[in-house]
């Protein structure tokens, strides 16, 4: 009776870690909303197994420009862990014009393929959604780059 148990809780944690994880990607973190983009990243990145070098404005943007950097940058860096086999990653976001660049470029193993997995597909939607444009430059052995723009 205990590994039937075992088997149907397994199932049951199957089904809900993927929603779980959807939600927390969708909740702010208490930094971005009180001290800004720059601070959540480097909480974000802080104590991560690979070298991480944030260029990012002190300026804070209108909240939903923030969020919407921060996701992409969470998720890009995330990406960068799972599957880049890199040791460095370089997170910059400046003002340029009447828009917001978010870049995150890693020295991995290349072949992102925004197509193949829900994570930069969602942020891709989210973009494009709030008025911006994502784009993943990959090469096959040359690492990746996210580029987003956002409106400012």
């Amino acid at each position: 009776m205990a590994g039937a148990e075992h088997a149907d809780l397994r199932e049951l944690l199957a089904r809900v870690l993927p929603e779980l994880d959807g939600f927390a990607r969708g909740v702010h973190p208490r930094t971005l909303t009180e001290s800004g983009l720059a601070a959540a990243l480097a909480e974000l990145t802080g104590g991560l197994r690979l070298r991480v070098e944030l260029d990012v404005m002190a300026d804070r943007l209108r909240p939903e420009v923030e969020a919407a950097a921060y996701f992409v940058c969470s998720e890009a860096v995330a990406n960068t862990l799972k599957h880049a086999e890199a040791t460095l990653v370089l997170v910059r976001v400046r003002k340029d014009g009447d828009r917001v660049c978010v870049e995150v470029v890693d020295d991995g193993v290349g072949g992102a393929d925004p197509l193949s997995g829900s994570g930069l597909q969602g942020l891709d939607d989210r973009v494009t959604a709030f008025g911006g444009v994502l784009r993943v430059d990959e090469a096959a052995t040359a690492g990746t780059r996210v580029i987003c723009r956002l409106p400012n």
